[in-house]
This record gives structure tokens, C-alpha cells and sequence, in this order.
């Protein structure tokens, strides 16, 4: 007689995609890379030969309320949210929208120049450009 299994995947592998599941809806403390999906600002960080790019996404934030700082390889972003104003007799069903301080934290590789930054907010989008050193750039080397 042939053992058939009751179960068409490999009961160990769903166990082991059900542990990572879990295990990142609970792991959302912050830490020296920032917060995972969720936290406010989203963030877009990547980077070119010449530069680190970062686009923080803060619609509805006034500029003037962001503080930007590089310290010691690390690119904190830090502000407030203002709560929007609801009328007094309305009820409230639904509140998605984020208000209140917050905080995120970017480690920036050892290769940027802290000197030769540029942040630029237009469209609730805060855009940090970082250069990197020419040093650590990319050049073409001549065979001769």
C-alpha cells in the first residue's frame, strides 16, 4: 500500500512561510535602519555612482516642521503631523491618516559626502541627495 499525503505542500516550508509572516507583522520596533512598512514617512532610498538618493513621502506636512540631520554616517528625519480639524459634532468612522511626531532613521554608507547635501520638498515628497566622494567614484582606467 502507497502513503499519500493528505497535505500537497511541503508541511515544513509552510511552517517556515507562517513563522516569517508572523514574525514580520509583530517585529515593527524601530532600529538603526528605521522602521519596516508602516512607519511615516514611506520611504524610497537608493543610489547612483555619484550619489545616495532619499525620498521621504509627508503630504499634508508643513516643511518648515521637518528637521533633517546627518551625524556620524547616520540621516535622521524628524517632524510632526498636524491633526486635521473635525467638526465638533461629527463622529469619526474611520481615521487612517497619521498626526504627531515622528521619526526615521537612514544608516548611510561610509562612501558620502556630508558636506554635499540637498533636500528639496515640493508635492508632500522630501528629496535628500547625498554625494558620494569622488574618491569612491567609479573612473575609467586608460591600458596603455
Amino acid at each position: 500500500m502507497m502513503y499519500r499525503s493528505l497535505f500537497p505542500r511541503d508541511v515544513f516550508a509552510e511552517l517556515d512561510r507562517l513563522q516569517r509572516e508572523i514574525q514580520q507583522a509583530v517585529d515593527f520596533s524601530p532600529s538603526i535602519r528605521g522602521v519596516g512598512r508602516g512607519g511615516f514617512p514611506a520611504m524610497n532610498v537608493g543610489g547612483t555612482a555619484k550619489s545616495i538618493e532619499i525620498y521621504a513621502f509627508a503630504p499634508g506636512v508643513d516643511p518648515a516642521a521637518l528637521d533633517v540631520q546627518i551625524e556620524k554616517g547616520v540621516l535622521t528625519i524628524s517632524g510632526e503631523r498636524k491633526l486635521d480639524a473635525v467638526p465638533e459634532k461629527a463622529s469619526l468612522h474611520i481615521d487612517e491618516r497619521f498626526a504627531g511626531r515622528f521619526r526615521r532613521v537612514v544608516t548611510l554608507p561610509d562612501d558620502v559626502d556630508a558636506s554635499s547635501v540637498q533636500a528639496k520638498y515640493r508635492d508632500g515628497v522630501l528629496h535628500i541627495s547625498i554625494a558620494r566622494r569622488l574618491a569612491a567614484q567609479p573612473r575609467r582606467i586608460t591600458i596603455q
